[in-house]
């Protein structure tokens, strides 16, 4: 089985349960991740994201910030001189 076969094979219910194991540390049946099985479900969580929601929805999202322009159309606003301070 290749990656997007293992991916397309994740149920919603299977990826909730591989977020909530990764989060507590342990199986649903209590038997604790090891290193390596943590990280191979975040792996798949991650490519399931990607793969079936959108951008704002997936771990680790961070909005982007606003945009502040600074002139017209086209122009560009020269940059305001201040003073260095030493200390």
């Amino acid at each position: 089985m290749n990656i997007d076969e293992l991916i397309n094979s994740i149920t919603p219910e299977v990826y909730e349960n591989l977020k909530r194991s990764i989060e507590l540390g342990k199986w649903p049946d209590g038997r604790p991740l090891t290193q390596e099985q943590r990280e191979h479900s975040m792996q798949a969580v991650i490519a399931y994201e990607l793969k079936h929601l959108p951008a704002e929805e997936r771990t680790g999202y961070v909005p982007p910030k606003p945009h502040q322009h600074c002139g017209g159309e086209g122009e560009v606003a020269e940059p305001e001189e201040k003073p260095l301070k030493w200390q």
